[in-house]
């Protein structure tokens, strides 16, 4: 599905990305827009999916989760079975924040969160291994983050 969005409606994006907090009147003025076409705006471009949601981005050491690792899994099997199994259980995992089924030398990418490397291996014995086809686990621990965002290059 291919929506048409104008330039209006990139600076309404632009903004929300930035701060999705602030008041429809402050996102009018920002977009040059008054607040009534303002927010038929925003709410035609949540109806149409390209506004998903709203989250609070939270400092991740304020609420002890202060390890993370990259975590590359290979499966048994690539079949459809096994494949939708893993899915499925990983969804089910508080711990794991992104999960891509990728195409190269392993099946899955993970990004885990953990409150420490004994958290971590806790998760990853308790729940990861024991996921039925799992043939596989190799983890990859960051010392710094350079980077991290959710604002869509737009």
């Amino acid at each position: 599905m291919s929506i048409k969005l104008d330039a209006v409606d990139m600076r309404i994006l632009r903004a929300l990305q930035r701060d999705a907090n602030r008041t429809n009147v402050e996102l009018a003025q920002q977009t040059g827009l008054s607040p009534t076409p303002c927010l038929r705006r925003v709410h035609l471009l949540e109806e149409q999916g390209v506004i998903e949601g709203y989250v609070a981005m939270l400092n991740p050491a304020a609420v002890d989760l202060k390890f993370t690792a990259f975590v590359r899994v290979t499966l048994e099997r690539q079949d459809k079975t096994t494949v939708e199994r893993f899915a499925k259980e990983i969804e089910q995992a508080p711990e794991v924040l992104e999960c891509h089924l990728m195409a190269g030398s392993y099946d899955y990418l993970l990004r885990v969160i953990a409150k420490d490397l004994d958290d971590y291996q806790r998760f990853q014995m308790e729940i990861l291994t024991r996921i039925e086809g799992v043939r596989n686990v190799e983890t990859e621990i960051p010392l710094k983050r350079v980077k991290q965002t959710s604002q869509l290059p737009i």
